[in-house]
């Protein structure tokens, strides 16, 4: 359980925790659970836990403790209801759980909600999981659609989703090449396994590529051994929404240019096992990896070789493959990155921990362990992360994205502490910086790195408990290495002279001119530092420094031939005021607006396009971007933005005043 004993331990606890505070004082003022209480609780549930506290007010980032009069009363009427099937589908607390807690001589409830097992989601109320659903989205409850209460529910019921028999498909639609380049690797592996002895339709049946339902006598060819070695035309019609993709990029950056993409084009089977053979080469290829020896012999088979192999084998056999978005593979001159649609089965923690495994298709993972690829037991995602640490780079980066779900998983080849930047840090602090130890020489050399560093954006980096980075930050702010800008989990860090650009220096006149635009905000920010994320398209944006100002105020600017607004702080220009644009530009933002301009009430994906399409190459003013979408700028905040700079897909201009009304919104650069 979490320590909780002061309101400083309050605001610890929200950049390191999923945090929602309720007054709970019910009609009578003696203390009740309110009634928003049951969807926060089944949101968290169905994603990744958080905690309640009941008789804490919360207001514009500050906590006020406001205590409960009779908190057992409330205790005992969150557990009657929480073992009320009519009420909601599962109890997962107690008395653990839910804790007294006393501030300042008064007595709230801390209610700690674990996060939901597979065969526990979907956590619903009332009886009835469609239109009764939460998930926890950027600090908000959002209900979830049917589809993803289908899959929900799909996921709880199969534990293998590759097994299901596919009517009407037969081995004509097996790419008989891909079965025997795959005996022939078996036989290389294990030369006297007893499959290589049977013919193609026992050999393919021992695999469970085709089976026979014992309790419906249903006969026939598996989703596993149709993707595995079917044949694209076959493929396209059972999974509707199968891709498959490659993409070599020239540069480290995240633009949309490639130098080599393999995608299925009808030239190839667009098998998996096809896919797997073509696009590990093309990883290991030119892999500037030093061997290593063994019996005075060269090891080929390095570290970093075999992270590299069951990242890809791991992203296959992963992959939802009813989902709507690609299964995408990056090669970057600095970075790898893999995604595969659908969410993970188990924790995150416990999946980089290993021990544990619940492979969402498990005959797909059998064919490949058969051949000596992928690992056994949850042991996959600890190689990864071990072949990585053995070149002393970056921790993998492994990370869940709900909208749409995906799982990504970013392997950068950047080391961990740059000499150069140690270098910069122990001429700026002298001898204090020898003393920091390792986990506040990390975050410094990351705030020099990436301009600003958050509590969420180290929990990407270091394996350290969230309790120990706030304590580090906190001591770091204290010592003066660092200083902060924000409240909760808006807070975002800086050293000392460098930072983040404001709103004052690249829009004096409006703060000259009497204005206060200043908001401390506290939404939840993230440093932009991504390498891999996507949507439903197939960009990929990568890691980039936000827009630091080194001690510079009020600096001159200028429009470019579009009307938009040049400022030398900024790395684009910014559209701040629909007046001063040129009439082609004009027209054309229109154009892209004009969905959400006809339509009040639009699908969440294709706002979000349209979102992404008029803030692409420049900085769009919030205040400018509502009106073109004729949206409400608070609404479309809480909404769109503050989700999509979240997963990376657009940044904040101002990134330590993530609520300021001059806040102005970028689209990742994508490839």
């Amino acid at each position: 359980m979490v320590d909780l004993k002061t309101l400083e331990d309050l605001d610890s606890m929200r950049e390191s925790y999923e945090l929602e505070c309720k007054l709970a004082h019910g009609q009578n003022g003696q203390g009740e659970v309110p009634k928003d209480f049951w969807p926060t609780y089944s949101a968290m549930a169905n994603a990744h836990g958080g905690i309640v506290l009941l008789g804490v007010r919360e207001k514009d980032g500050l906590f006020t403790v406001a205590g409960l009069p009779n908190a057992d009363k409330v205790r005992s009427e969150l557990f009657n209801n929480l073992n009320n099937p009519g009420k909601v589908s599962a109890n997962l607390l107690t008395d653990a759980e839910v804790q007294n807690v006393v501030i300042d001589g008064k007595v709230i409830l801390c209610i700690q909600i674990p996060q939901a097992t597979r065969k526990q989601r979907p956590v619903f109320l009332n009886g009835h999981p469609l239109g009764h659903t939460y998930k926890r989205l950027n600090d908000g409850d959002r209900l979830c659609d049917q589809e993803m209460v289908k899959r929900m529910l799909a996921e709880q019921v199969e534990d293998e989703r590759d097994a299901r028999i596919l009517k009407g498909f037969s081995m004509l639609d097996i790419d008989m090449d891909s079965l025997r380049i795959y005996r022939q690797m078996l036989k290389d592996e294990k030369p006297s396994h007893p499959y290589l002895e049977q013919d193609d339709f026992a050999f393919l049946t021992s695999l469970r590529g085709w089976r026979r339902d014992r309790i419906t006598g249903e006969e026939g060819l598996t989703l596993a051994g149709l993707l595995m070695f079917g044949r694209w035309s076959a493929i396209q019609e059972a999974v509707p929404h199968y891709v498959l993709d490659y993409q070599e990029r020239p540069e480290a950056k995240t633009e949309l240019r490639w130098v080599d993409r393999l995608v299925p084009d009808g030239t190839w089977t667009g098998n998996l096992f096809e896919f797997y053979r073509r696009v590990y080469r093309k990883l290991v290829a030119d892999l500037k990896v030093q061997f290593s020896l063994k019996g005075g012999q060269r090891q080929d088979d390095t570290p970093v070789h075999v992270a590299l192999r069951e990242a890809l084998v791991n992203t296959l056999v992963h992959a939802d493959y009813t989902g709507r978005i690609s299964v995408l593979v990056v090669k970057r001159p600095d970075m790898f990155g893999f995604r595969n649609p659908g969410g993970l089965r188990l924790p995150l923690e416990q999946v980089i921990r290993g021990g544990e495994s619940d492979c969402r298709n498990r005959i797909l993972h059998q064919m490949f362990l058969l051949i000596g690829l992928g690992e056994r037991g949850g042991s996959g995602m600890p190689k990864i992360y071990s072949g990585w640490q053995s070149r002393h780079w970056r921790q993998p980066l492994l990370r869940e994205k709900a909208q749409p779900e995906q799982t990504l998983l970013e392997l950068h080849m950047l080391d961990l502490l740059p000499p150069a930047v140690l270098e910069a840090l122990r001429e700026r602090f002298g001898a204090s910086f020898d003393h920091v130890d390792s986990l506040d020489r990390m975050i410094l050399a990351t705030a020099m790195i990436e301009g600003v560093v958050n509590h969420a954006r180290m929990t990407e980096i270091c394996v350290d408990h969230p309790h120990d980075l706030s304590l580090a930050l906190a001591r770091l702010e204290r010592d003066g290495m660092l200083l902060s800008q924000g409240q909760s989990r808006g807070k975002v860090y800086h050293l000392p002279g460098a930072a983040p650009v404001s709103p004052e220096q690249v829009f004096p006149s409006a703060f000259s001119s009497g204005s206060n635009g200043a908001s401390s905000g506290s939404s939840a920010i993230s440093s932009g530092s991504s390498a891999i994320s996507s949507g439903s398209g197939n960009g990929t944006p990568l890691a980039q420094p936000v827009p630091v100002a080194v001690e510079v105020v009020g600096e001159p600017t200028s429009r470019d031939e579009h009307g938009c607004l040049l400022s030398p702080l900024l790395d684009a220009p910014i559209l701040d005021d629909l007046a001063t644009l040129s009439e082609a530009l004009r027209s054309e933002l229109l154009e892209r607006a004009a969905l959400p301009r006809a339509k009040a009430r639009l699908e969440r994906q294709a706002m979000v396009e349209v979102i992404l399409a008029v803030c692409e190459g420049r900085y769009v003013r919030l205040s400018v971007l509502a009106e073109l979408l004729n949206r409400d700028p608070d609404g479309l905040r809480k909404g769109y933005l503050d989700a999509l700079v979240k997963e990376h897909r657009i940044r904040r201009a101002f990134p330590g005043t993530p609520t300021h009304e001059l806040q102005s919104y970028k689209k990742a650069e994508e490839a």
